[in-house]
């Protein structure tokens, strides 16, 4: 055999990469339906899906247009923490065959079944129940608080870590879902007080500051120390102060950090005293009690906070006003 017939008789390179005919690993159908819009392959006679191609989060592009919005828009969900199943549902639903043609009376009681079938099953076991119940209180918790979505992605994130850790059994869910909507505040720096979260909560607050400090406690989490420059901006928009007296009371805070009239005080009774220095500097009145309420303190606790300021300033010569 010279080289040349040697040659013709190896199988070429494409039929060495050619693939068998697709067909149903469940029935051996060779007739394999693609849909078009998901890019599915079902089988026409068990309706297998035999592939699932990944899915692509993103966009196709940009779309200055409402209505082509939904034409650029990827199949699929992003994951997120503050969904039960993170994200990972299935939903079993429409009226049509996978030819396209509206199912008959039978087929649509058999698909009504599927569909209880697989919403009992989503809650089927304890931890995903909880879940349930968990991220629905969190949904509403964050919403009348106004929190953005990366604080509720990181409170879901903490009251997963205490569930793993079996701090929940037997406590209450909603007090560790408002300790973790706290505990997210704290860490991004969101000026929401315990009581205020507490109020909004269905438990009282001792149960919620309880909660909070076992969750220090058992996670390790260590969040910044509060500031009271974080209360200054929505104290002065609460009370109606004008924009030169919020920066003068910045200035007074800036200038006493670090010194035993902020230092181990509760951030929004300072915040408070700064403000109502700064108008008093400035020739503004406003009552002790209304700046006390508004600061979420007392109006001793105000009047202390101003004498700790105003000594402390006064011993600074760099200080002038």
């Amino acid at each position: 055999m010279n080289p040349s017939q040697h040659f013709l008789t190896q199988p070429s390179p494409c039929e060495e990469l050619k693939s068998p005919p697709l067909c149903c690993p469940d029935c051996g159908e060779t007739r394999i339906f693609t849909d078009i819009h998901s890019g599915e392959e079902v089988c026409t006679n068990c309706g297998l899906v035999i592939n699932d191609p990944p899915v692509n989060y993103g966009k196709n592009g940009y779309s200055s247009n409402y209505e082509n919005h939904e034409e650029q828009s990827r199949h699929g969900y992003f994951l997120t923490h503050s969904a039960y199943d993170r994200g990972f549902n299935t939903v079993i639903q429409g009226v049509k065959d996978v030819y396209g043609t509206k199912m008959g009376d039978r087929e649509a009681i058999d698909m009504r079944r599927l569909q209880r079938r697989d919403n009992r099953s989503k809650v089927d076991d304890t931890v995903t129940r909880n879940l349930n119940v968990a991220m629905t209180e969190l949904d509403r918790m964050t919403t009348t608080l106004h929190l953005p979505s990366t604080a509720k992605e990181y409170a879901a994130y903490v009251y997963r870590k205490a569930l793993t850790a079996d701090l929940v059994r037997g406590r209450s869910i909603d007090a560790f879902v408002a300790a973790s909507v706290y505990m997210a505040c704290r860490v991004m720096r969101i000026p929401r007080s315990l009581s205020t979260v507490a109020n909004t909560s269905k438990r009282e607050y001792l149960e919620v500051s309880t909660t909070y400090r076992l969750l220090l406690k058992e996670l390790k989490i260590k969040p910044p120390i509060d500031d009271p420059q974080k209360y200054l901006s929505k104290l002065a928009t609460m009370l109606g102060v004008p924009r030169q007296t919020e920066c003068l009371a910045a200035d007074i805070l800036k200038a006493a950090k670090g010194s035993s009239a902020i230092m181990g005080k509760d951030p929004r009774g300072v915040a408070g005293a700064a403000l109502y220095y700064a108008m008093e500097v400035r020739g503004e009145h406003l009552n002790q009690r209304i700046i006390a309420e508004a600061s979420d303190t007392t109006a001793v606790t105000l009047r202390n906070r101003y004498r700790g300021l105003k000594k402390v300033l006064a011993k600074k010569s760099d200080w002038v006003y």
